[in-house]
């Protein structure tokens, strides 16, 4: 509920995001930017919070299409997220974290097959560590990356959370079947 009716004044650096929070039946999700792409996702309550810097400035209008959108997701309405995104990483990670866009909603892979999808088949936990590092949760599906042997294994959110996503989405997934 953090928001101004007017937009900060100056220019929006590297140094000086915008963000906001969201109340989600996963917890608060801190969502950051610079006013034209999302920067970040963060699950607040997860084992890794992020912490707000003091150059960051308060502000909820420019993320209102992404609010609609995760609004829309935990509604149990399947959502093509179609927000900007600023993504920072390496090589590897973004080659990792376009590999994970592409997984269907509803659907789950394994770290192996991630590992083989983006033509490194004996980097599955590479491709795990990339995957922790996703500074874009939920509309950067990491959460649908599960073990070999379809277990829930490691995610940042806990998986608690993790769970309750792929309940989710598998729940509206057979409605639609």
């Amino acid at each position: 509920m953090i928001a101004r009716a007017h937009p900060p004044s100056g220019p929006v650096s590297g140094r000086s995001l915008l963000y906001t929070t969201l109340a989600s039946p996963i917890g608060e999700l801190l969502l950051l930017g610079d006013g034209r792409a999302l920067h970040g996702l963060y699950m607040q309550q997860g084992r890794r919070p992020k912490r707000i810097s003091p150059d960051w400035r308060p502000f909820a209008a420019p993320f209102a299409a992404v609010i609609e959108q995760l609004r829309d997701y935990f509604d149990g309405r399947p959502v093509t997220f179609d927000v900007p995104l600023r993504l920072r990483g390496s090589a590897f990670e973004l080659r990792v974290w376009q590999a994970l866009r592409e997984i269907p909603y509803g659907h789950t892979v394994s770290y192996g097959e991630l590992a083989r999808t983006i033509g490194e088949p004996s980097a599955a936990r590479a491709v795990g560590v990339a995957n922790a590092r996703n500074p874009v949760a939920v509309i950067v599906p990491c959460h649908r990356v599960i073990g070999a042997d379809g277990s829930l294994t490691g995610y940042g959110g806990g998986l608690e959370r993790k769970r309750r996503l792929l309940e989710l989405e598998s729940a509206q997934r057979q409605l639609q079947t």
